[in-house]
């Protein structure tokens, strides 16, 4: 199942990667992570791992391992999923006139036996919603921080 949002922030690429890589700090505008933390050693680059506490419908639920598999900043992360979620996730800035435009995608599955498919098409409206959310309070982030000086 692939998801796209696109949204522009009001920021330069080199801010909204900044923004987007303080990975602890992705909970409070990423509304279905209740809490996120690295897990590796690293903090930049590929190979960082994190261990992000997922909510379903609000409630902390589970926790999914996830690993960036491409770092190409301030252009282009990818993070690789790994648990009932797999796949990948790509956060891609280009700079445009009057900030960057910050496209999530989504190319992911979900392990769950028999049903899978069936619950990934189901649920492809709710992440599409939560995407759109979560692109949105970035940017409302991004706004009250103000410039960077």
């Amino acid at each position: 199942m692939r998801i796209e949002r696109v949204v522009t922030l009001p920021a330069t690429a080199d801010e909204a990667w900044s923004v987007l890589t303080e990975w602890e700090r992705q909970a409070d505008w990423m509304l279905d992570a209740d809490r996120v933390e690295v897990v590796s050693i690293a903090r930049e680059g590929v190979g960082v791992r994190l261990a992000v506490k997922t909510r379903l419908f609000g409630v902390p639920a589970f926790t999914e391992p996830m690993e960036v598999t491409g770092w190409d900043p301030p252009r282009r992360l990818e993070i690789r999923h790994g648990s009932v979620v797999s796949g990948t996730g790509v956060w891609s800035l280009e700079s445009i006139d009057g900030g960057t435009r910050f496209t999530w995608s989504e190319e992911i599955e979900l392990r769950v036996p028999l049903v899978g498919d069936l619950a990934a098409r189901a649920y492809r409206p709710v992440m599409r919603i939560l995407m759109g959310r979560a692109q949105e309070s970035l940017r409302r982030s991004i706004i009250a921080r103000g410039p960077v000086r």
